[in-house]
């Protein structure tokens, strides 16, 4: 203990570089825990970004909501597929259950 004195050594301050450490070990873990591993970039980006305005998404917003009917986002539905994406099989059926 003798050497952690004032007489030359480091002094008992260097007992604090431990600590310090630890806290932006912490810090960093919470940073990365809120940001990037929830799926998100960072606080920079809107909550809930991504893909929300995709077309296809915006038009289940637009049904959803009722500003079009069953038909018409079936139709639009269709097109939107063969432009930006494949539809999974067996999710249409017969336009909502309809023979």
């Amino acid at each position: 203990m003798h050497t952690l004195a004032f007489d030359g050594g480091p002094g008992p301050w260097i007992l604090f570089f431990p600590l310090i450490w630890a806290a932006v070990v912490i810090g960093v873990v919470t940073f990365l825990r809120r940001t990037v591993w929830r799926g998100r970039r960072g606080p920079w980006r809107a909550a809930g970004g991504g893909d929300d305005k995709s077309p296809i998404t915006v038009l289940g917003h637009r049904f959803a909501t009722g500003e079009i009917d069953e038909e018409e986002y079936w139709r639009r539905l269709s097109v939107l597929n063969e432009e930006f994406g494949h539809m999974p099989k067996d999710t249409r059926g017969t336009k909502g259950g309809r023979a």
